[in-house]
């Protein structure tokens, strides 16, 4: 074994409670969201009482979308937020770039994306090594996606990259309520209502388990806005969804 090969196999992160080799971590999200694609949006709804519907709305306000911007939507899934920037944004354009393809087949049925078919794109690729040119874009969200990837400062190293200067960053995430109490009650109600919901629903308990799990490894806001900076962006800032339950973070590239 090199020097090199041993190294890496020192590096581990985290699957949602586990510690797992780094290289086996994009593989294990993978099967997750492969085995959960065909109900993804239906548990979206069920888990949040449809709240994280608001939320995108919420992202989109916030984003402001303009006429004729090119967006890339990581780990954008069934393109929820990718149907929203077109709809308000005449003439832009969107990509939708996941790594699970099985995400995007599921996105590419649904009625928005037949309409929408010209100004938007469908591309399996890795937030940590995207598949496209430097300084590509105007904007790049990522919703619920980040806290899947294997080393985040990598993905935002990738989001600076490829975005235009003058670009903008927008992260959806979980987050963390400041109130004590109520993280606690958010726990239970994570921890006991959703993997069950996960098994009656999508025949998937583990999957749902480690969403849960994941959510709560996830960097406070702080925390999140201080790696968003490191990576280059300027004007960072951040508002709290829901008491804190989710969070946008925004960054530009200047």
């Amino acid at each position: 074994m090199n020097a090199n090969t041993s190294t890496d196999a020192q590096n581990t992160t985290h699957f949602g409670f586990q510690t797992v080799a780094e290289g086996e971590k994009a593989g294990l999200v993978h099967g997750v969201f492969s085995r959960v694609a065909s109900k993804y949006d239906i548990m979206n709804d069920l888990m949040s009482v449809g709240i994280h519907r608001l939320w995108k709305d919420a992202l989109m306000d916030w984003l402001a979308p303009r006429p004729g911007q090119k967006l890339l939507d990581v780990a954008g899934g069934t393109g929820d937020v990718a149907f929203r920037f077109l709809k308000r944004a005449p003439g832009a354009t969107a990509t939708v770039c996941d790594m699970t393809e099985s995400m995007l087949i599921e996105g590419q049925k649904r009625a928005d994306a037949e309409d929408m078919a010209d100004r938007l794109d469908w591309v399996v690729g890795d937030a940590m090594a995207l598949p496209f040119a430097d300084n590509s874009f105007d904007v790049y969200t990522i919703s619920f996606g980040i806290r899947n990837v294997t080393r985040i400062p990598d993905a935002l190293s990738e989001a600076y990259r490829v975005l235009k200067p003058g670009g903008r960053l927008v992260v959806l995430e979980f987050s963390q309520i400041p109130n004590d109490m109520l993280q606690k009650l958010y726990d239970v109600y994570s921890f006991n209502v959703i993997p069950v919901m996960g098994q009656i629903v999508a025949n998937d308990r583990d999957s749902y388990q480690y969403l849960v799990e994941s959510i709560r490894k996830f960097p406070d806001q702080e925390t999140f806005a201080r790696m968003i900076r490191t990576a280059g962006f300027s004007q960072v800032k951040y508002r709290n969804l829901s008491l804190g339950i989710a969070a946008l973070h925004s960054g530009w590239k200047i």
